[in-house]
């Protein structure tokens, strides 16, 4: 078969969406592309053009979404050649939300932050209409698979005040396991819009077989405060404590206008209800702004159970301690977030947890002494969590008495002795061990530094694995003994951390160190790796510094962990009008080279890091693998597998 210039396929226009749409959107319903048109919608209400935004679901099970905005603009697009309204809807990567400069711009805090939100709506779509009102004039426009199938034209005039936009799409059923529309969803993707947004109007209307139409609305006057009190199930220890807070012109931390609002409450039993969204996207998965909010309420707690001597003798509250009945709606503000996927189910940006954090503090606590019997309930309540979480612990200890080792002196052990919340990192060498010391957080996690290359461990009897001290000092910092994969799960009954991270570089190296860390545990330790106890830490290979630009936007780090995520955060910064050349790119060439605030940040922070779990896969799939790599006798099966294998080893490392 010939490999030439013609094998090569090149996607253009809305095509890459058609071909891989997952990676553009949720493919069990349809649900998702509609909420990219909501979005803009709610955007629009952001900026204070919209008050109503109403969405129909049809018998025919398309969906229409109206707004009484400014609506899309219909002039020729300066640069495209074609109305603004086709650009919007047939370029990825197009639309009124990359200008952040502008501190007027309508799209500044904007939900829809990819540029890919309702192309893709078109692009997985059988048939969309656009119908947009705008001086004093009505437009109309069609599509079809994502291709113009009817050009704009001016279908009449409309009172000169009166603005907005309809969009009416039928999914293609074709993209989706599903081609229904989950409508409670749908109901509370409009209800939260309408709780962000006090005073907007929403309205759903779903078709009835019979021709009518089942309307449903909200409004809340009172916004958060109103809903979580709808949505909490026992009545709260204290009063809601409701506030927001932005960041002023003259700072230079945060881009002027970020910021977060929110609702929290507390309630000594009773489900809890937690929501959290940015710039108006719900984000059920949480993420780092749900981290700021958890820091903010344990260090205002914690300041006020200290300063009124409210702490028993040996109690140290912990974020789960205060958390742990709490709910809360939070709407975070932020310039440019990152989310995980184009779903935006979960926060990635690492700038979140600092400034939620610091946006909620001081209002709290400041919350905190002027209710001081609400207060006190609320810190009696986080007491009682820390006291129930310190007695379970010490049953955890009772079982470790028998026959303790004496750690080795290198590891630094953490505080806590909550084996669900304790970690310990396996470092690569001395110099990055001593950065990990630094930056961790000491109550929960430990640090053992391995010297050198780790032991060959797969033809290595369990007799004799102590002979080798640093396979020795792992076993015992853990706490655990050699085992079979038929052992029983009690060998895992004195385990002194919840995760064992395996941190190295992020070279050939590093790899080699993970591999033969991975063959010690599956050899000889295998019941911690079936039950998810065995991670291995990413850390970053680049760091961007993207300079400031003006007063509203201050300077920037950004991290890549490899050169596809360096070359995604570049194209993204390009589409920020950011010129590459003043784009500093740095690469890390080790652990070692990171200072302990760049360690903690990247690659420890519970809330920013990625980590990733190590499964245990099958004894018929990884021991021939196994065998073949670690075995002494088998140099000619992995020379040959390294011949038929090497291009994919190099594009990997």
């Amino acid at each position: 078969m010939s490999y030439t210039a013609e094998s090569i396929a090149v996607l253009k226009g809305l095509e890459p969406v058609r071909h891989r749409p997952g990676m553009y959107t949720r493919t069990d319903c349809p649900l998702h592309i509609i909420q990219e048109v909501i979005d803009n919608a709610a955007d629009e209400a952001l900026a204070g053009h919209c008050r109503r935004i109403e969405v129909v679901v049809h018998r025919d099970r398309s969906v229409s979404v109206e707004d009484d905005g400014r609506g899309i603009p219909v002039e020729i697009h300066p640069v495209e050649g074609v109305p603004t309204v086709e650009v919007v809807f047939t370029r990825l990567h197009a639309g009124g939300k990359f200008n952040k400069n502008d501190g007027d711009s309508a799209y500044r805090f904007s939900g829809g932050l990819h540029g890919v939100g309702v192309s893709v709506t078109n692009a997985l779509s059988s048939r969309l209409e656009v119908e947009v009102s705008r001086d004093g004039g009505r437009y109309q426009m069609a599509f079809a698979g994502g291709d113009v199938i009817e050009p704009l034209r001016r279908i009449g005039d409309a009172p000169k005040k009166t603005s907005g936009t309809r969009v009416r799409a039928w999914p293609d059923a074709r993209f989706f396991d599903s081609p229904d529309i989950p409508v409670p969803e749908l109901e509370r993707l409009l209800r939260s819009k309408a709780v962000l947004l006090p005073g907007l109007e929403v309205r759903l209307g779903i078709e009835q077989p019979d021709g009518s139409c089942d309307l449903r609305s909200w409004c809340f006057a009172q916004g958060m405060p109103q809903y979580l009190a709808e949505q909490i199930q026992d009545e709260p220890v204290a009063p809601i404590f409701a506030a927001e807070k932005y960041v002023a012109q003259d700072d230079a931390s945060f881009p002027p206008g970020s910021g977060a609002a929110w609702a929290i409450c507390w309630t000594a039993e009773g489900g809890l209800a937690r929501e959290s969204y940015v710039n108006l996207i719900p984000t059920p998965a949480g993420g780092t702004h749900e981290a700021g909010l958890r820091q903010a309420t344990l260090d205002a707690i914690k300041s006020f159970a200290e300063h009124h001597a409210l702490l028993p003798k040996g109690v140290k509250l912990a974020a789960e301690d205060v958390f742990s009945r709490a709910s809360f709606v939070l709407a975070a503000r932020l310039l440019d977030p990152s989310f995980q996927g184009q779903t935006k189910e979960r926060l990635n940006s690492r700038d979140a947890v600092a400034l939620v954090a610091r946006m909620v503090r001081d209002p709290l606590e400041l919350w905190l002494n002027e209710h001081p019997e609400a207060a006190k309930k609320i810190t009696e309540l986080a007491i009682r969590a820390a006291q129930a979480r310190t007695r379970a612990g010490q049953k955890v200890e009772k079982k470790k008495q028998s026959g303790v080792a004496i750690l080795p002196g290198k590891l630094s052990d953490c505080q806590s002795e909550d084996i669900s919340r304790n970690e310990i990192f396996l470092v690569e060498g001395d110099s990055a061990g001593g950065s990990a010391k630094s930056g961790r957080d000491k109550e929960t996690q430990a640090i053992l530094p391995l010297r050198g290359k780790v032991l060959n461990t797969w033809e290595v009897e369990a007799a004799s694995l102590f002979a080798n001290r640093e396979v020795h000092d792992i076993a015992v910092a853990l706490g655990i003994d050699p085992h079979g994969p038929e052992a029983d799960d009690t060998v895992l009954a004195n385990l002194r951390y919840g995760k064992v991270v395996i941190m190295t570089d992020a070279d050939v190296d590093g790899s080699h160190i993970r591999v033969l860390l991975c063959t010690l545990f599956y050899r000889h330790f295998p019941k911690l790796v079936e039950h998810g106890h065995l991670y291995f830490a990413q850390p970053p290979l680049y760091r961007l510094d993207v300079p400031g630009q003006g007063k509203h936007r201050p300077p920037r780090k950004l991290y890549a962990l490899d050169d596809a995520e360096r070359d995604a955060i570049l194209d993204k910064l390009r589409l920020e009008k950011i010129k590459p050349e003043s784009i500093s790119i740095s690469r890390f060439k080790g652990l070692g080279e990171m200072n302990p605030e760049q360690l903690w940040e990247t690659t420890m922070c519970p809330d920013t890091r990625r980590l990733m779990r190590v499964r245990l896969p099958s004894a018929a799939e990884a021991a021939p693998v196994l065998n073949m790599l670690m075995s002494k006798n088998e140099a000619a099966s992995r020379r040959a597998w390294m011949e038929a294998n090497g291009a994919l080893v190099g594009a990997e490392m």
